[in-house]
């Protein structure tokens, strides 16, 4: 079995944050570690190189594959910001219907900026989610 590449660093946040070229992606990412450390009340942590993460929580599958993630987080990735989210949380779809332009992955909500969502609403998938994962993991 393989090991989580994803992992706790000790990289300084900031650091990374200021290192993000675009300044419209790096002012967006500012706003989003502010409010997902607003929602989870845990201090940003980097896992792995590029994802700024919040709390954590052990999984462990069927499949006897286990890990260490972070319960949220947000990475700039390319043109795009990427919020980690629960696979599916109750009335998360709804949510998403009304959130704005956004594309979502099995557990990755893709934003390019801020501006084009609901940010009422993205608290609520943040929140939404938060719950879920601490309902399925403690």
């Amino acid at each position: 079995m393989t090991d989580n590449k994803t992992r706790p660093t000790d990289v300084s946040v900031d650091e990374h944050i200021a290192a993000i070229p675009n300044e419209g992606q790096r002012s967006d990412c500012l706003a989003l570690v502010e409010l997902l450390g607003k929602i989870t009340r845990e201090k940003p942590r980097m896992w792995g190189p590029t994802i700024v993460g919040f709390g954590s929580y052990h999984y462990e599958y069927e499949s006897g594959r286990e890990g260490d993630s972070c319960v949220t987080g947000v990475a700039a990735r390319g043109s795009e910001l990427v919020v980690y989210l629960a696979a599916s949380s109750p009335g998360q779809q709804a949510l998403l219907a009304r959130l704005g332009k956004h594309r979502m992955g099995k557990a990755c909500l893709y934003i390019r900026r801020l501006g084009e969502i609901d940010m009422a609403v993205l608290e609520q998938l943040v929140s939404g989610s938060v719950t879920e994962i601490k309902r399925r993991y403690g």
